[in-house]
């Protein structure tokens, strides 16, 4: 995708799933706004994107950030919001093993507390180590921590597949990690 679409594509992510009220627009209960009013508030705010650039940036955005309706009316964040939206997710059966990437600075506190959605609705995890360790290196060298599903399942903790195949649960505590051996 090219550097204009990017720029695009992070503020739409930032209208979606943090901060609506950037551009004054409303998202429902389950994070849809009309694409209509959608384009209209953008252009308003002067950071216009026409109906091909959204199209575009849903279809090439690499991590499938966000969700057309069947209908093509209403766009959403697939997961990864700030803000109270109910995505509609129903439980789904994890992998036995799921992935998380970090960087060295946060596995004290996840050796204390476990994995926790801090401003988010839920913990991302990955269903694979490729995945996470991309997710870690953006804040610098990456380590993946691997969460014991299996066994979280079983013990009723609730897993969901966000439509972007992002694996979503409200708190992993720690002893369902297994951490790296450092050194």
């Amino acid at each position: 995708m090219e550097k204009r679409l990017i720029n695009k594509s992070k503020f739409l992510s930032l209208v979606l799933r943090h901060r609506p009220e950037a551009i004054d627009i409303a998202l429902d209960e389950n994070g849809w706004v009309s694409i209509d009013v959608l384009l209209q508030a953008l252009a308003s705010s002067g950071t216009p994107i026409n109906s091909d650039e959204l199209k575009q940036i849903v279809r090439e955005n690499n991590k499938k950030r966000f969700t057309i309706s069947e209908d093509g009316a209403r766009i959403r964040a697939a997961q990864g919001h700030s803000i109270d939206v109910d995505p509609k997710l129903q439980p789904v059966e994890p992998p036995s093993v799921l992935y998380h990437g970090t960087v060295a600075e946060f596995v004290p506190s996840i050796r204390q507390e476990g994995l926790r959605r801090r401003s988010r609705q839920f913990v991302h995890l990955s269903a694979d180590k490729e995945t996470a360790r991309a997710v870690g290196m953006r804040r610098g060298r990456p380590i993946v921590l691997r969460v014991d599903a299996g066994s979280m399942n079983a013990g009723e903790h609730a897993f969901f597949l966000s439509e972007n195949g992002v694996w979503l649960t409200e708190h992993v505590p720690a002893r369902f990690i297994v951490f790296p051996a450092e050194g």
